[in-house]
């Protein structure tokens, strides 16, 4: 498709069925700019404008036919007069500048006030005309636009200059975006006769145009301009292979077309038979288009291990343009049903638009000799929006031009503010050091696309790609990635580090922690979008959370505690700079977060009372019916505690073992014979040291989950003899405690402030922990008395018993010895702790 200085772009009704290769748009050459035009429009009543003007004039009106002329005019002739004996590096008078870069925009279909503001895009930062003046001649809407585009001196800002240039343009943009759009079309300009500058500048400003601006006309939509300067970045920094794909397409544009356009030919042919009226043309690929083709066949060899030769189909695609949303459907029906269509190659963008507006149908079709072509089908507003972006959606502070069709219903392209941008001023604001947002920005447009993923309550999140759970939660509010805890995703629970593909639907799990239940409030886990917790595939009750509560896991006017925070580990996972921004602020802030474990309260936190020991009690606990004075041993495979209801059943040496009611070994050691005793607790009797009782926690994994778990315990006074924490489970973890309770009345306490814990959805006491494994002791024969190996004083443990996993000490809570799981060990000679 070939667009020369006045001829309208691509997709316009008067050009739809141009083919051949693209060149530059608004070609503007000495020449034309020198030619005389009529010294005035004859007999029209219009007001004259300058000679130089004719050729942006014509290509403003087929856009615009009552555009004012008059105002241009004036602009133009200010532009001259200030510019007035400035040279470019070619040689050429300044005011070739602009006047080229204002017929890019023209030719794109840019209203009047920003041609008038191109034409004036320099007088402020090169000459003497002052921005109040801009503003008092032509408005504060031209001022706008050229203040938004006029450099920061480097005087005032150093090095920091061209960063803090960005950034300022940035934020003019996301007040008017055609600041941007004026920008890209200057740099288009500066691009084309980058050829007279030094060797050193066009690497840095082709490097600059390649990190930024070029992802930038992507997000804008505005392919023309992304082609062209693709094209000349290519060339600036690798001339040697812009040479030879270069060459390669002369050639095939040299020779005839033998697989393209006969194909488009029997495309349209099928089209009118079906009755589909539709514009069928061979749409050349340009040269870094091209290029990525050849990588990819690079990266693929043959069947002989060779790299593959391009291929005809390799140089184009089909563009077919319809008049109708519903109409691309027709030629899809067609398309599938005459040819063969390959799997996994059709995408759907009329129905989810890409980020930058863009709507079309991609499909490709294998024909009859093997050969496989690409096929895009979309509307003619469709194809202006594609080429031209935010600048075919017109002037956003103007009402729509006079003669304009209705949107059809399913047009989805939205005219607003794009999110990509608004998400980027967002985290601009935090982030003051130039040198800081420049990489920041760099990178967060390096992402050469975006996802789609929606919440459980179908609110829209757009994603850079790659983008992981953690990006998620910090996009729904810098609140709810702090006390984010996990995620679900498409009804999975999954790691924070998962990334999110196209289309995922996802659910943050957040903390939800208020000053009065703890950190989940009474029931559990709250889902930043609303919805409650629970997985759905694990049948725990104690999941959900309140529901309803939109961004805010915390019910409507309740203190919140502060939240948890994110862990050092998540820079790793976030993709996003504002998710990046906000976790490197918080670890800053609190310095103090590190993931250690606390065997105590808090220094802030006073020390609860312990509980009573009552002096002089029986240390027998337990009285069995028919046996007094018999030993009597707690189980600890179920660990009973009153007032739980117990059975008792007769081991070696005259003792009895204590099990709860239903115990699987008390069951197992009842079907081997053994006749149950009854038993009963003894009024005010305990252990020496204490009820132990094992605890079962089932909670999300997060960091410092056994820090704050062991907090809480050691809160309510209860010394802790081990810990043990399982592999995480598709996020879930499982940790088992064992404890001492001064009393019984304890154990309601301890299993209350667990509950609370963050992350954690239900806490239990198991008849017996997980079975055995690596590094537990081997069992002794039934109804045998051991003692560990290593202690021949060791008290006698009840062989039914499971013994415990190796351990290592730790101080406890009250100057006591402690046991907290450490790797376990292969050693049958470790027992169990006393």
């Amino acid at each position: 498709m070939t667009i020369e200085a006045g001829q309208p772009l691509a997709g316009q009704p008067t050009s739809a069925r141009q083919a051949g290769p693209r060149r530059p748009l608004g070609g503007l050459g000495r020449a034309a700019l020198g030619r005389a035009g009529r010294a005035a429009l004859l007999a029209t009543g219009r007001p004259p404008v300058p000679d130089a003007l004719e050729p942006l004039v014509q290509a403003h009106r087929r856009h615009h036919p009552q555009a004012d002329l008059g105002l241009l005019g004036r602009a133009y002739r200010l532009a001259e007069e200030s510019h007035r004996g400035q040279k470019r590096k070619s040689g050429e008078p300044y005011i070739t500048h602009p006047l080229a870069v204002t017929m890019i925009l023209a030719q794109l279909g840019a209203g009047t006030t920003t041609l008038v503001a191109s034409l004036l895009h320099d007088t402020v930062e090169d000459t003497e005309l002052t921005l109040d003046q801009v503003a008092e001649g032509f408005g504060p809407e031209v001022a706008y636009l050229v203040d938004g585009v006029t450099k920061l001196e480097k005087v005032d800002f150093g090095a920091a200059a061209e960063a803090e240039t960005f950034r300022k343009m940035l934020v003019a943009t996301g007040d008017d975006v055609r600041v941007m759009v004026i920008k890209l079309a200057d740099r288009l300009h500066n691009m084309r006769t980058i050829r007279h500058m030094k060797p050193a500048s066009q690497v840095r400003i082709a490097k600059v145009t390649r990190d930024v601006l070029i992802p930038l006309a992507e997000r804008l939509g505005i392919q023309v301009l992304k082609a062209e300067l693709e094209d000349i970045v290519f060339a600036t920094l690798h001339p040697e292979e812009h040479a030879r794909t270069r060459a390669l397409l002369a050639r095939h544009e040299d020779g005839p077309d033998t697989l393209l356009a006969p194909f488009a030919g029997a495309l349209g042919r099928q089209l009118a038979e079906a009755g589909v009226a539709a514009e069928v043309t061979v749409r050349p690929r340009h040269c870094v288009s091209l290029h990525r083709v050849l990588l990819k066949r690079d990266a693929a060899p043959g069947r002989d291990g060779r790299p593959q030769e391009p291929q005809p189909a390799d140089f184009g695609r089909l563009l077919v343009v319809v008049e109708e949303n519903a109409d691309c459907y027709a030629v899809l029906g067609e398309l599938h049903t005459c040819w063969t269509p390959l799997p996994g190659e059709f995408k759907d963008f009329v129905a989810a638009p890409k980020f930058n507006l863009y709507q079309s149908l991609h499909t490709a079709v294998a024909l009859a000799g093997g050969e496989v072509v690409e096929v895009l089908v979309r509307t003619r507003r469709m194809h202006e929006i594609a080429e031209t972006g935010v600048v075919a959606l017109g002037d956003p502070r103007q009402p729509a031009r006079g003669g304009e069709q209705a949107p059809d219903e399913l047009d989805r392209t939205d005219p607003a503010r794009p999110g990509w941008l608004s998400r980027l001023l967002e985290w601009q604001q935090e982030t003051p050091d130039p040198d800081a947002f420049w990489s920041a920005l760099t990178a967060d447009l390096a992402g050469d696309r975006e996802i789609t993923a929606v919440t459980e309550l179908g609110e829209t999140l757009q994603l850079r790609a790659g983008a992981t759970c953690v990006d998620a939660a910090y996009l729904l509010g810098e609140e709810t990635g702090h006390r984010c805890i996990g995620a679900r995703v498409n009804g999975r629970l999954v790691a924070l580090s998962t990334v999110l593909q196209d289309g995922d639907r996802v659910a943050i799990l957040t903390d939800g922690s208020d000053a009065s239940d703890g950190p989940h409030g009474p029931d559990g886990p709250d889902t930043a979008d609303g919805s409650d917790g629970s997985d759905g595939s694990d049948g725990s009750d104690g999941v959900d959370g309140p529901g309803g509560s939109g961004r805010s896991a915390a019910p409507t006017g309740r203190r919140r505690s502060e939240p948890s925070g994110p862990a050092p580990e998540w820079l790793a996972h976030a993709r996003t700079p504002a998710a990046r921004i906000a976790i490197e602020r918080w670890l800053a802030d609190h310095p103090e977060r590190r993931p250690v474990v606390r065997t105590g309260p808090s220094p802030s936190q006073p020390v609860p009372p312990a509980h009573p020991v009552v002096a002089g009690r029986p240390a027998v606990p337990v009285t069995a019916a028919g046996r007094p004075g018999a030993p009597v041993r707690l189980a600890r495979c179920c660990t009973p505690v009153p007032p739980d209801e117990i059975v008792g059943y007769p081991i070696r040496g005259g003792a009895v073992a204590v099990h709860r009611a239903g115990c699987p070994a008390g069951e197992r050691m009842r079907a081997d014979g053994r006749g149950a005793l009854e038993v009963d607790w003894r009024p005010g009797g305990a252990p020496p040291a204490g009820y132990r009782a094992t605890l079962r926690a089932e909670a999300l994994n997060r960091p410092r989950l056994l820090a704050d778990l062991t907090a809480a315990i050691s809160g309510e006074g209860v010394g802790i003899v081990s810990a043990e924490v399982e592999p995480p489970q598709e996020l879930r973890v499982r940790h088992t405690y064992t404890v001492e309770l001064p009393d019984p009345a304890a154990l309601a306490a301890v299993l209350r402030a667990m509950l609370r814990v963050s992350g954690v959805y239900d806490v239990e006491r198991p008849h017996a922990p997980p079975g055995g494994g690596p590094g537990r002791a081997p069992a002794a024969p039934t109804g045998t008395a051991v003692r560990p190996a290593d202690d021949p004083a060791a008290p006698e443990v009840n062989a039914d018993d499971p013994s415990a996993p190796g351990v290592r000490t730790s101080w406890g809570i009250h100057g006591r010895t402690a046991a907290f799981s450490g790797q376990r060990s292969p050693s049958p000679n470790r027992g169990p702790e006393g």
